[in-house]
């Protein structure tokens, strides 16, 4: 019997959906997930079916999800976010200093950013995930991780479950 991981391709390939800002956006704030202690998978597919922009894991196995806004009318056509909630421990909007705060829901965390660096503006809330969701998301990170690593170390015989 196939496992769920190989039902479901978790490293999809660029697919050039991004604007040149929300990549920038996402460079600089995965940086600073890094300075935080966070590994970080871009275009990481839920378990719902959606897809985050970044998630972000660290040694205490908190999960983030950082949604990213590359303009105002980003953010008003996108009606998927709340979804997210169901698979982080806090989730946040990232978004350029152009950007007012303002439009952003109240009970998420707000980064700014560019293309090198980014700022924590505001804490996300905490809502801890149940364990058998943080077990799911965990190894669904892990296998992302694992199936870039060895595109990078073997481009031609990586192959799709």
């Amino acid at each position: 019997m196939e496992s769920p991981a190989r039902q479901i391709s978790l490293a999809p390939a660029p697919d050039g959906r991004q604007s040149e800002t929300a990549l920038k956006i996402a460079r600089g704030t995965a940086r600073l997930l890094r300075s935080l202690g966070f590994s970080c998978i871009s275009e990481l597919p839920l378990p719902s079916g959606r897809r985050a922009d970044l998630v972000a894991l660290n040694e205490r196995g908190e999960i983030w999800i950082v949604e990213i806004k590359s303009s105002l009318e980003d953010f008003r056509a996108d009606q998927k976010w709340p979804e997210y909630r169901a698979h982080c421990d806090r989730l946040f909007f990232a978004f350029t200093q152009d950007l007012p705060c303002e439009i952003f829901p109240a009970d998420t965390g707000l980064i700014v950013a560019d293309a090198y660096a980014a700022h924590l503006h505001c804490e996300a809330p905490e809502h801890r995930l149940p364990a058998p969701t943080r077990k799911s998301m965990t190894v669904r990170f892990a296998i992302a991780a694992a199936q870039r690593i060895n595109r990078l170390v073997d481009p031609q015989g990586h192959g799709e479950f």
